[in-house]
Order: structure tokens, then sequence, then C-alpha cells
């Protein structure tokens, strides 16, 4: 019994996993996210996405800016004939041969307040008679002026109200992409990690599963064992075989798909680290909200959704009733045969004209587009509400998920340690004749399904973590607010 015993415990001595390899990467959970930020099309496509809004925003604030263009038309030639009608009504196709050039440089500012636009333009324009060897000159030195709607629809002050907004709205929008990203990957992570547990722990139990038949054959041989449980462990061996084949497959697309998302190139082997998880970090659910309320896309879009409400009702009194525009402008003009005599003696040029529209039967158009304006702007403020408050119960819902993750966590943890170490005495006692291989098999299982079920609370627990941070747009690690370059 001595030297049986002396065999089992040489048999059982070499039982540990293999690591990477030198030509493998090792990897933390943090790292693949930070290269699924910097790599991924995701993260591409955010940028770009980021970029457009910029220029948009560029492109809003240059209305209010001063304009300034040069127009012209050089040269204006043009040698051909044109039909002349005759004091009896005949035509005659008389030959012309001209060159009409000119130049206007115009400028012009909007007022926000108020709407109206002022203006400025100076012009010169010379016309050549090649068939009679003629030069004439004329030209607009200054013209100023301005143009007043009245009763109109302001797009200046609404815009200036509701864009800012947008644009607050596309940069947070950028940083919930980017805590997205890291959702998205570290789902990927964990289907590799759970992959490669997989396999280490079909590849462990393959070779315990071959040395505990090795030890069976030997007290078989001494009559210990029946043939029924050698057959047992041989089906059993059979299994982990198939169990070592799946896990290869798995853990193969899983790093197919991991490599795929963060955009890493290369065909060395990935090791994934076991994350740690967070122990000493604490949320509330009060503390989340006023970060949520602050920081979130959605509750900035709240208050964009409103003021658009507000503006299509402005919209609808703007083009009801009486609309009108006042126009005035004055400058100088004049006609001379060459350009300093256009500048000398000019004569005054003037206008004011206001064009207005008053609708006189409607038959209720007017009052009807108002009221359905304003129905739809209660409507827009129930729907707000009803929003908002999905949106606390969403948050609040992650805060209690994420507590009870941490502490499922520790929870599973503890079993999967005691079912390690109940594997370790069911394997020695069958050694010893003091347990059934039925009762082997299931501390087996038992075993195999405590680390799964450890991986898969890591899994929750990070996958609740990063939802939290994408739903706050904060760190509570570090205590300060989300942001990206």
């Amino acid at each position: 019994m001595k030297i049986l015993y002396s065999i089992i415990l040489l048999i059982l001595s070499n039982n540990a996993f293999g690591s990477g390899g030198p030509d493998s990467t090792r990897l933390t959970l943090k790292e693949v996210v930070a290269m699924a930020k910097d790599n991924s099309i995701a993260a591409k496509q955010a940028i770009t996405t980021r970029e457009t809004k910029y220029w948009q925003w560029r492109t809003f604030k240059s209305n209010y800016q001063p304009q300034l263009s040069l127009s012209g038309n050089l040269p204006g030639y043009s040698k051909t004939s044109t039909p002349v009608v005759q004091p009896d009504g005949t035509i005659v196709f008389q030959p012309i041969h001209y060159d009409n050039s000119s130049l206007t440089l115009n400028f012009s500012q909007s007022i926000t307040g108020t709407g109206a636009t002022i203006y400025g333009q100076t012009n010169l324009q010379r016309f050549d008679d090649f068939d009679r060897n003629s030069v004439l000159y004329n030209g607009v030195p200054y013209a100023i002026g301005f143009s007043q709607p009245l009763g109109q629809f302001n797009a200046l002050k609404w815009d200036k109200k509701i864009q800012p907004l947008l644009f607050t709205v596309s940069k947070q929008a950028y940083i919930e992409e980017q805590e997205h990203i890291s959702i998205t990957v570290t789902g990927y992570f964990f289907d590799l990690l759970l992959a490669q547990v997989n396999l280490q722990t079909a590849e462990a139990n393959l070779t315990n599963t071959a040395k505990i038949l090795k030890i069976a054959n030997l007290k078989f041989d001494l009559g210990k064992v029946s043939k029924n449980e050698i057959l047992q462990l041989q089906l059993e061996q059979l299994n982990a075989r198939k169990a070592v084949g799946t896990a290869k497959r798995d853990m193969e697309i899983a790093t197919l798909n991991l490599r795929s998302y963060i955009g890493q190139e290369g065909d060395e082997k990935i090791v994934l680290q076991v994350p740690e998880t967070i122990s000493q970090m604490s949320v509330t659910a009060d503390r989340v909200l006023a970060e949520a309320f602050a920081n979130r896309s959605d509750a900035i879009a709240f208050m964009r959704r409103i003021a658009e409400a507000k503006r299509d009702v402005a919209l609808a009194h703007g083009q009801t009733g009486l609309t009108a525009t006042l126009t005035a402008n004055i400058g100088t003009s004049n006609s001379a045969k060459n350009i300093p005599g256009i500048y000398r003696n000019a004569q005054t040029q003037q206008l004011v004209e206001l064009q207005f529209s008053i609708p006189v039967l409607d038959w209720g158009r007017s009052k009807a587009k108002i009221k359905t304006a304003e129905a739809n702007q209660k409507f827009t403020e129930y729907s707000v509400e009803q929003d908002k408050q999905t949106f606390k119960q969403q948050i609040v819902t992650q805060v209690s998920l994420f507590n009870v993750m941490k502490d499922q966590l520790a929870l599973t943890a503890e079993a999967d340690s005691i079912a390690s170490e109940k594997y370790k005495i069911a394997r020695e006692r069958y050694v010893l004749g003091d347990l059934s291989i039925t009762d082997l098999s299931i501390a087996f299982q038992e075993n195999d399904q405590a680390k799964r079920d450890y991986v898969q609370s890591l899994r929750d627990f990070w996958s609740a973590y990063y939802q939290l941070r994408y739903l706050s747009l904060y760190d509570f690690e570090k205590n300060e607010k989300i942001t990206y370059k």
C-alpha cells in the first residue's frame, strides 16, 4: 500500500497551468478598452461625427459675423445680332459689338435682436461700344441701407438659443460614444476571457482525468475498483478531450472578434489577465442622477426639445397675421466717360419701401396653425417629462444593479474558492478509496461551474461599471467628469 500511495502522489504532483508563452501578448481590461478607443472603427466614426458637428457649429457662428463679398462680370464681351422693332412694326436685325463689365463689393451684417440686416455696396461698371468706339462708365460710389422685418419670425434669435444646445449635445454624444465603446469591448473581452478559462479548465480536467485513470487502473489491477468505474473514467476522459476541442474553437472565434474590434493586427496569441474589482468605489443614485443631468446629451436634449417647441410656436405666429418688411437705403450714383468722373458730382439716390401682407379672409387657417403649434408644445413638454422619469428610473436601476453586482462578485469568488478546495479534497478521497466516482464527478462539475460563474460575475460587474460611466459621463474612481480631447 505504501508503494501504491507513493506512485499516486507522483502522478498527482505536476498540475500547473502553462503561461501565455514568448509569442503572446498579455492584456488587461483597461488596456483593451484603451486600444478600442484608439483604433476601433466605432472610435473613428465617432471622431468623424464630432468633426462634422464642429464645422456645422462654425457655419452657424458665421451667420452672426459681417459678410463681405466681391462679385463681377469680367469680361462681358458680346458680338452678335439682335432684333430691333421699327416704328412701322417691322423687325430689323442690327449687329452689336460691345463689352459690358462690372465689379460689385457687398457688405452685410445681421442684427440678432431684431432680425434686421444692415448692408452696404459699391459698384463700378464699364461699357465699351466697339461699333461706335465709345466708352461709358457707370457706378455707385457708395450705398448703405437696412432691411427690417416687422411682425415676422426671427430665425437668428431662435437659432442663437437652440444651436448652442445642439453643439453641446454633439460634444457630450461623442463622450457617450467613447463610453459605449467601453461597454462593447468589455463584452468581447469577457467572451475571450471565458473561452480561455474554459480551455484552461478543460485542459486541466483532461490532465487530471488521465492521472486519475492511471491511478484507477493500478487499483483495478489490485482489485480495489470495479470495471464500471474504469469505464466511467474513460468516458470522462473522452468528454474532456471533446471539451478541449470545443474550448479551442471558441477561443479562436473570440480572439478574432476581439482583435477585429480593437483594430489589432498580427497573429500572436492574446492572453487576458483576470481583472480585479473596484472594492473601494461607492456610488449613490442621487450622485449619479446629478452628474447625469449635468453631463448627458439626453438631459441637454430635454432643454433643446422644449426650446424647439417654443420656436415652432413663434414661427406659427410669425407666418400669420400682418407681416411686413421695411427697407431703406441711401447712397450716390453717377455716369461718366472716365472713372474719376463717377466720383465727382455724384447724384444722391434714396429708397424707402414698406412691403406688407395682411390676410383678409383665411377661414381660420392662421388660428389653426397657431393652435397646432401650441398643442405640439404641450405634447413635447409632457413627452419630455415622461422621458425624464424614464431617464431617472434607468439610472436608479443601474446604480442598484451595480451595487448588487459588486456584492455578488464577492460571493461568487468565495464560492469558486470553496468549489476548488472541495474538488481537491474529493480527488484525494477518491485516490484513497473514500469517495465514489459519482461524487467525484459531481465535485468536478461544481468546480468547473464555479469558475465559469466567477468569470460571469466579473463580466456583470465590469459591464455594470462601464454602463454607469456611460449613463453619468462621470469617473467615480477618479471623482471627475469624463472628457476626451
